[in-house]
């Protein structure tokens, strides 16, 4: 059997025989599909790339149907029980495993970033966010800082150069919770306090946030594996839109610190790196397990919706969210129970049981549980998408590297269906109307 598509032109009765590979055709090859010889050709046409493959990766492996996750192969829900945040950055950015030597050294690589990056983190970025007001958003601070170290490292444009850009991908993820702690301390109207490698990726994160000047501060352990967690079940997922931008802002070659402020602008947006906090709105709304019944007919007739189900990927039930489920118990052993949980709980009992939620395959997704726990851990709403920004910054950087590293690639540049008038002649202002 022929790996080919056999397309039949009815304009013209012509026949076309289009390559099949990897069980996919290329866009392009429909090009040669005319009525005329001097047409443009054949087009898709993919709003919101709903069945466009825009690359090969072999960084992230999602089943939707299935309810798979695999970093290089590897199943998430054996990465987030056994592996840590850096471990795991280092599969998305190496490929494998680090050996416990490979570890070590990009651990101390980390850190050794961390601290070398005070100099812009304690001057220029202080400096920036300084200029915001207080109460000003997290991630919008995020962004802007993320932006600026492009400045501060102005080595980074050398994107072809291999050693180089490894070097801005440790940066990067090594100062990404730097710039999220100051950010969010200068949100509250708080000094900046300076990192303290001795505590771990994690653990200085959280020291970075609660720490007073002058006191000594160590993370509770449970609270701190669980941060770790999400930053392991956040660290990449294919082609979403904020690793698209990513992917698409690095194609023109701009260096790894604008191309990731673009993919945190991205991530801005209440329907990727926003959504937790609508599930935690809704619950709120809810207020009681009595009140379900009511909330769930107010969405079967269209006037409310159910957050923190479905999925553009995921037609099953999201693999992280049963990793966040478990957490989100681990976390409140320390914290204290959370009463929307019982609210979440049975909500999530009704929609796995009820018809209506059955046929339209909607499931709990990674946001359902994860804004109870990072509530439960102390952190604002506007702080949400910038946790997720750190976790996110390891697949980040790993998604630009394999791009720039692909021959096929070349500057994004989709086409269009243009919609407009055609030919006019200009008229004058004294002549119109």
């Amino acid at each position: 059997m022929s790996d080919t598509l056999t397309i039949t032109d009815n304009r013209t009765g012509k026949q076309y025989e289009i390559p099949i590979v990897d069980g996919t055709i290329r866009a392009i090859d429909l090009r040669q599909i005319k009525v005329d010889p001097e047409e443009f050709g054949m087009m898709s046409y993919d709003p919101a790339y709903l069945n466009t493959a825009s690359c090969r990766s072999r960084i992230t492996f999602i089943d939707g149907d299935r309810g798979i996750l695999r970093y290089r192969g590897y199943p998430i829900e054996q990465l987030a029980e056994r592996s840590t945040f850096l471990e795991t950055a280092w599969l998305l950015v190496d490929g494998e495993l680090p050996t416990p030597a490979e570890l070590d050294a990009w651990t101390a690589e980390i850190d050794g970033h961390a601290l070398n990056g005070r100099s812009a983190l304690d001057s220029h970025v202080q400096a920036l966010m300084g200029g915001f007001p207080k109460g000003s958003h997290p991630m919008g601070m995020f962004l802007a800082a993320v932006g600026a170290l492009s400045t501060f490292f102005p080595e980074a444009k050398q994107v072809l150069d291999a050693e180089t850009r490894r070097t801005q991908m440790a940066r990067l993820i090594a100062l990404a919770p730097g710039v999220a702690a100051y950010a969010c301390r200068r949100s509250a109207g708080r000094p900046y306090v300076a990192p303290d490698p001795g505590l771990g990726y994690t653990g200085t994160f959280l020291s970075m946030l609660y720490k007073e000047e002058g006191q000594a501060y160590a993370p509770h352990p449970a609270l701190e594996r669980a941060l770790d967690v999400l930053f392991v079940l956040h660290a990449d997922h294919e082609q979403n839109c904020s690793t698209s931008a990513m992917r698409s802002i690095g194609s023109s070659q701009a260096d790894p610190f604008a191309s990731l402020a673009g993919a945190a602008a991205a991530l801005y947006g209440p329907l990727h790196g926003g959504a937790n906090e609508a599930v935690l709105r809704m619950l709120r709304e809810i207020g009681s397990v009595d009140a379900i019944p009511a909330f769930i007919g107010r969405v079967k007739s269209g006037e409310g919706r159910l957050m923190g189900f479905g999925h553009r990927v995921y037609k099953s039930y999201d693999p992280r969210a049963k990793v966040i489920k478990k957490t989100a118990y681990e976390v409140f052993e320390v914290t204290g129970r959370n009463p929307l949980l019982d609210v979440a709980l049975e909500l999530e009992k009704i929609a796995l049981e009820d018809d209506y939620f059955v046929k339209r395959r909607l499931y709990p997704n990674v946001d359902f549980y994860s804004g109870l726990i990072y509530e439960a851990m102390g952190f604002d709403a506007g702080m949400f998408p910038v946790l997720f920004a750190i976790g996110r910054t390891a697949g980040w950087v790993a998604q630009w590297q394999e791009m720039l590293e692909d021959k096929e690639q070349k500057i994004t540049r989709p086409r269009q269906l243009y919609m407009g008038e055609n030919t006019r002649d200009y008229v004058g202002a004294d002549a119109r109307g």
